[in-house]
């Protein structure tokens, strides 16, 4: 069974760069979503990861989509955004930042990498994600 992921980026193109990305890998993505309410009309669904922008349609919802996305609804999170400086120290419960642009290359390690690290604590981070706690 392949993983199932949800893209929560209000930038309708990345979105449709990274979605094609990610079937064409193998992997099913549940759907897009461009706000908060998008992204959790997703949460009852078995999401085993999510990849979250931050600012969204509705403003800076990403880190509180992706804490409760990883801390409610058991998912994976890993934010991929062009600004990661405004994650600080990390967000609670998510994997860590992928700094955008990113490449095809670059966003299918990031996708092995946090969906492993959900099943290993202990599985090691490629030298493109800045890891949290």
């Amino acid at each position: 069974m392949s993983a199932s992921i949800l893209i929560v980026e209000d930038e309708f193109l990345v979105a449709l760069e990274m979605e094609g990305i990610l079937e064409e890998n193998g992997y099913r993505v549940l759907g897009i979503a461009a706000d908060l309410e998008g992204a959790l009309a997703y949460a009852e669904q078995s999401i085993d990861l999510a990849l979250v922008d931050l600012n969204l349609r509705d403003g800076l919802t990403g880190p509180q989509i992706g804490e409760q996305l990883a801390n409610e609804y058991n998912a994976a999170v890993l934010f991929v955004t062009a600004n990661p400086r405004l994650l600080g120290d990390g967000i609670s419960g998510t994997i860590g930042v992928l700094t955008k642009p990113t490449d095809e290359e670059t966003l299918l390690a990031a996708t092995r990498f946090a969906l492993r690290r959900r099943e290993d604590a202990d599985a090691e981070a490629p030298p493109s994600i800045r890891c949290f706690g």
